[in-house]
């Protein structure tokens, strides 16, 4: 699992390499985190057009963020999520409070 991250704008774009699951949650959630205050952004967009699989744990690591990035007024999008992703995050709920794009400039242009 490798993050690495840009920012455009007021956004911060996490670019998420291989599996989001129980394994790699906690550091992923504590690099977001510090790159997030780090870079003193507004929005978050996920980027999984490398994630090849999310469990319930990659599920919490979104909402965890969700719910500290609207601490601060900001909004957090998923750009790039192939088919069965995007089935979990539906499954799950999350596409009541967080959408998906097909790309980031989308993702930038709504949010």
């Amino acid at each position: 699992m490798r993050v690495k991250f840009a920012k455009k704008g007021d956004a911060l774009i996490a670019k998420i390499e291989g599996e989001l699951d129980h394994h790699v949650a906690e550091s992923i959630k504590s690099v977001i985190d510090e790159e997030y205050e780090k870079k003193l952004c507004k929005n978050l967009i996920f980027d999984f057009k490398n994630v090849n699989f999310m469990d319930s744990s990659g599920i919490g690591v979104i909402i965890g963020r969700y719910k500290k990035i609207k601490e601060n007024n900001g909004k957090v999008a998923i750009v790039n999520a192939n088919k069965q992703l995007h089935k979990i995050i539906e499954v799950s709920g999350l596409l009541r409070i967080i959408k998906c794009y097909n790309d980031i400039e989308e993702a930038l242009n709504e949010i």
